[in-house]
C-alpha cells in the first residue's frame, strides 16, 4: 500500500482561557482531542460533524496556522509539527487552502490577477507570472477578462474559482477545503464540486474536505471521518459509512438529512437528536456523546471508548459497537 501523504497522530489542540488583569489561565477549550487520521495520495478525505466540533481547528492545525498541543503531524514522511519560519517554506508550497467565504478570503482592494500573482511572487516563481495566472484561471473555468476584475465585480462562484486558482498557484499536493461550497447557492455548489473533482483527476491532488452537507461529502469523498466535540467517532469508506453506520452519532447525522419523499419509511421513522452539544470548556466524562446518545450505557459515562477496527478500513469509537461487533 502507498504510504499516506498526511498522517495525523494523536493530535490535541487546547486553547487557554484567561481572566483578569494578570491574564491568569482559568480554564482551557479542548477544541481537538487525540485525533488520529491518515490521508493517502490522490484521495478526497471528508471531515464532517456539527458546528463547533473541531473540524476547522484541525484543518488550521494541518495548515500550521494553529499549533498542536499534543501529538504530531507527518507530511510525506517528515514531521512538520514544530517547524517554524523559513523551515516551513517547503511545506507551504505543497499544501494550500480554499476557504469557506470567497468574499472575505480575497483582498477587496486587489484585482483577481494580482491576488493569484501575489502567491507566485511570494514563492519566487521564475516564469512569466501573467501567463501563469491566466493559465490557472483557465484551469478553473475563468476567461482572461477576469484578470482585471475586483472581487466585488464577480459572483460568489467566480470568486471561489479565483480562490481555487490561488490555491493551485504553488502546485500543491494537498488542498484543505474548509466548507469550500457552503456559502454558495446550490446550483453553484454543483459546479464547484465538479471543478474540484476534475482538478483532482487532472492534477492528482489530495483533498481534506471539511463540510456539513453529507450529500456533498458522500459524492466527493472516498473516505469520511465523523467528529463530535473534538473527537473522531467513526471513520470508513464513504459508501460503507453511509450504508452501514456503526456509531449512534453517525446514524443521527445521516438520519437528519432531509428526505424529498414525504411517504418514505425513513421520514416517518425519523428521530431527532435531542439535547445540545456540550461545551468544550467542560466536556463530559467518558464518551463525550453519552449525554445525547439513545443507547448510552453506564460504561459510556465513565470510560472513553477506544477506536476499534470493525472491518478493514472501518473504525468506530463506541462501547455498544465493541460489545456487539460487526459480523
Amino acid at each position: 500500500m502507498v504510504p499516506p501523504i498526511l498522517r495525523i497522530e494523536g493530535v490535541s489542540v487546547h486553547f487557554p482561557v484567561r481572566k483578569g488583569v494578570l491574564q491568569r489561565q482559568v480554564a482551557e477549550v479542548r477544541a481537538v482531542e487525540n485525533v488520529t487520521l491518515s490521508l493517502h495520495p490522490g484521495e478526497a478525505f471528508g471531515l464532517v460533524g456539527e458546528s463547533g466540533c473541531g473540524k476547522t481547528t484541525l484543518a488550521r492545525t494541518v495548515l500550521r496556522l494553529v499549533d498542536a498541543t499534543e501529538g504530531a503531524i507527518w507530511f510525506d514522511g517528515e514531521n512538520i509539527t514544530n517547524l517554524k519560519g523559513k523551515s516551513l517554506s517547503p511545506y507551504r508550497k505543497r499544501v494550500a487552502a480554499v476557504f469557506q467565504d470567497p468574499f472575505s478570503s480575497l483582498n477587496p482592494r486587489m484585482k483577481a490577477g494580482s491576488i493569484i500573482a501575489e502567491v507566485l511572487t511570494v514563492h519566487k516563481y521564475r516564469g512569466d507570472v501573467q501567463a501563469r495566472v491566466i493559465e490557472l484561471m483557465g484551469l478553473c473555468g475563468l476567461s482572461e477578462r477576469f484578470f482585471d476584475l475586483y472581487p466585488h465585480q464577480m459572483s460568489g462562484g467566480q470568486r471561489q474559482r479565483i480562490g481555487i486558482a490561488r490555491a493551485l498557484a504553488v502546485e500543491p499536493d494537498l488542498i484543505v477545503c474548509d466548507e469550500a461550497v457552503s456559502a454558495l447557492d446550490v446550483s453553484i455548489q454543483a459546479q464547484i464540486i465538479n471543478l474540484l473533482e476534475d482538478l483532482r483527476a487532472r492534477l492528482n491532488l489530495t483533498y481534506l474536505f471539511i463540510g456539513h452537507d453529507l450529500s456533498i461529502v458522500r459524492h466527493l469523498c472516498d473516505r469520511v471521518a465523523v467528529m463530535y466535540l473534538g473527537r473522531v467517532m467513526e471513520t470508513a469508506d464513504s459508501e460503507e459509512l453511509f450504508a452501514n453506520p456503526q456509531h449512534p452519532y453517525t446514524r443521527a447525522l445521516i438520519d437528519a438529512v432531509p428526505n424529498p419523499d414525504p411517504l418514505s419509511e425513513s421520514l416517518r421513522d425519523h428521530k431527532a437528536l435531542k439535547g445540545e452539544v456540550p461545551s468544550p470548556l467542560d466536556p463530559p466524562t467518558g464518551c463525550v456523546f453519552h449525554p445525547r446518545c439513545p443507547i448510552a450505557m453506564e460504561v459510556c459515562r465513565k470510560v472513553v471508548p477506544t477506536p476499534q477496527v470493525l472491518t478493514p478500513g472501518h473504525v468506530a469509537a463506541c462501547h455498544a459497537t465493541i460489545s456487539n461487533p460487526v459480523n
